[in-house]
């Protein structure tokens, strides 16, 4: 018994592909394309600092949008995040971001509406072009240029030897980066009700340090779809890749609520870790979108 448990964790260390071995093992008799990244490059396509501002951007439209200009209520902010609060929504009223009017003035819009505005495409899931796979996600308006953050992979992030093992079982989801950190990005079962009762846990007064409506139709960061973006073929090839990042500690706690992502054991203090996916290419509106599931990360 316990040679092939030791068998089995020398496989599992020994692993070295982006998605956990039950993907392997079960699509094992697809055509694969691998991509390779040496551990040195860790896999970065646009800077931190280049994902840091896309995200900053999205998700302070998405909080004027919901706040209709008005700073968010619940707590007073803190004055250094008041003034940039400020900053932020003049200069994307002053982009014209976030101006739509219907007949008694100023609406809200939809979130998919204010990512159209302010990354200039927006995308949505609906049934692959490939047959077999089930829902993919699109470039459903606009226009994606190359080296674009074009979604976010979603769910709960698990550091080496945190207990995944129940949540794994029959599970595709699970997406590992080259640290061995796991994030499962499963929205049903047993891996939904983790998510959920850790974001609870992590509510700091009025404000949510993670989306949770990601795990529903309708996410209110229409970027939090990247776990249902399949993996490329021979003949489609993959337009994005995943890309590793780390929030860091000075992210505005107001926009944290929009965060797909929450860390399983909230007792060790680290940076909370994202998946973005970026575009290798320019994508036009109507294209699907095709990662590399295969990718060699050391």
């Amino acid at each position: 018994g316990m040679a092939v448990l030791r068998n089995l964790r020398r496989r599992w260390d020994a692993y070295k592909y982006r998605f956990v071995p039950w993907l392997a093992f079960n699509v094992r008799r697809q055509r694969r394309t691998l991509r390779y990244v040496p551990e040195s490059s860790l896999d970065k396509i646009v800077s931190d600092g280049e994902v840091f501002e896309t995200l900053l951007k999205v998700f302070t439209a998405l909080l004027v949008n919901d706040f209709g200009g008005q700073e968010p209520g619940g707590a007073p902010l803190p004055d250094v995040q008041r003034r940039s609060w400020r900053l932020r929504s003049a200069e994307l009223d002053q982009q014209g971001a976030l101006v739509a009017w219907g007949r008694r003035g100023p609406r809200a819009l939809s979130p998919e509406e204010v990512v159209l505005r302010t990354l200039g495409f927006c995308t949505a899931r609906d049934r692959s072009s490939v047959r077999s796979a089930g829902t993919g996600v699109f470039v459903r308006k606009g226009f994606v240029p190359r080296g674009t953050v074009v979604s976010m992979y979603p769910g709960t992030v698990y550091r080496k030897h945190e207990p995944i093992f129940f949540q794994s079982l029959g599970n595709p989801f699970i997406f590992r980066c080259i640290d061995g950190i796991l994030i499962d990005g499963n929205d049903k079962g047993l891996s939904r009700s983790v998510y959920r009762s850790c974001s609870w846990r992590d509510q700091l007064g009025p404000f949510q340090m993670s989306d949770v409506s990601w795990l529903t139709a309708a996410p209110q960061n229409p970027l939090a779809v990247g776990q249902y973006v399949n993996n490329c073929s021979y003949e489609k090839a993959a337009n994005v890749c995943y890309q590793e990042f780390d929030v860091p500690r000075h992210f505005p706690v107001e926009l944290r609520q929009y965060l797909p992502n929450v860390v399983y054991s909230h007792e060790i203090e680290s940076d909370l870790r994202c998946i973005v996916l970026v575009a290798l290419r320019d994508i036009n509106q109507g294209e699907e979108l095709f990662s590399n599931y295969y990718t060699i990360v050391n």
